[in-house]
């Protein structure tokens, strides 16, 4: 059985940066995404780790793990909400104490979906990907983006229906500031292999593909176990962003996780909209995703709301889903926290 961390205001958030923390030209960005977060009521302690950064990392994996795991078991504290991702948070999962983690949610993205997967899979609790902290700088938040506080908010049993953006980001423009922090300016249109109407049930899985697909082998990436102890193999709904592979690394990765049983009783994929589709050659990324789909005989989505193009929804790991892509019409995910 899935276990969903539940918030009861006042909330006390709990930031540390497991991945990357900041150096001192960004410091401005966490304290703003703070005061932010301070403005709409929440209390906010920042860790040590948040304010450094030095070779790809905030601190040394054992500091990390140990700023992570106090936060964890800190009963005051109801959410974890890294600054950002990075790099190297894998180095942290043998220092974790995954054993006396009690549910609460972290939230995040890209090096932080290692984090979420990894706590998803071991203990059955849900973990949410979606906005980074200091992504939620602006005065306001689009109207995708603000949907994880709807999200995260939700009790046990509840469900909530999200929809596609109306725009997206098609590059970063971190020297021209905006209310909202991002720069939407491309129409948003979900797609599907053949452009065939797809409706899928399942339980939530994924993250960035880059980093969760080091998970693949090591006793943090044990899908099959997670099947039947905590979900009663029930089919899944995997999602991917890839934030920088290849088009032949992606299909790489996908191939390693296809026989390393990571798609048995997969419902469906959802691939997150990405800039690293380059062709390699004549090898494209729809080749990819087609011959995926017929090879596990399943329905694939793509330029789906998830990832380094925001904004995107708030998608919790373990969570039942049903998704919906029809034309770019009537599109959405369903969400039910049981």
């Amino acid at each position: 059985m899935i276990r969903y961390p539940a918030l009861n205001k006042p909330v006390k958030i709990g930031v540390t940066a497991p991945s990357s923390g900041l150096h001192r030209e960004d410091h401005h960005l966490l304290e703003e995404a703070v005061y932010r977060m301070e403005e709409k009521g929440f209390r906010v302690v920042v860790g040590q780790t948040c304010w450094t950064e030095f070779k790809s990392k905030s601190a040394h994996a054992k500091s990390r793990a140990e700023e992570l795991n106090l936060m964890l078991q800190d009963p005051s504290i109801q959410f974890i909400f890294p600054p950002w991702g990075g790099e190297l948070l894998i180095e942290i999962l043998e220092y974790m104490e995954f054993d006396k983690i009690t549910p609460k949610w972290i939230l995040g993205y890209s090096d932080i979906s290692t984090l979420l997967l990894a706590i998803t899979l071991k203990s059955g609790i849900a973990t949410a990907h979606g906005t980074n902290l200091v992504d939620l700088r602006g005065q306001v938040s689009d109207p995708t983006t603000a949907q994880w506080e709807k999200v995260l908010f939700m009790k046990k049993g509840e469900e909530v229906i999200q929809y596609p953006s109306e725009k997206y980001q098609l590059r970063w423009q971190h020297d021209d500031v905006t209310d909202w922090v991002y720069h939407l300016s491309e129409p948003t249109k979900w797609k599907t292999i053949k452009n065939t109407p797809l409706y899928i049930k399942g339980r939530l899985l994924g993250g960035c593909i880059d980093v969760i697909r080091h998970l693949i082998g090591t006793p943090f990436g044990d899908v099959r176990h997670f099947q039947q102890q905590y979900i009663n193999n029930e089919p899944i709904i995997w999602f991917f962003e890839n934030c920088q592979l290849t088009v032949t690394d992606l299909r790489r990765t996908l191939v390693q996780m296809k026989l390393a049983g990571w798609f048995d009783h997969c419902s469906g994929i959802l691939f997150g909209r990405s800039a690293a589709k380059e062709s390699v050659h004549d090898y494209h990324i729809l080749d990819v995703y087609m011959e995926l789909a017929e090879e596990l005989t399943i329905p694939i989505a793509y330029d789906f709301d998830c990832g380094h193009m925001p904004p995107q929804l708030t998608l919790i790991n373990g969570a039942y889903a049903e998704v919906r892509v029809y034309n770019n019409n009537g599109n959405m995910v369903k969400q039910i926290f049981k």
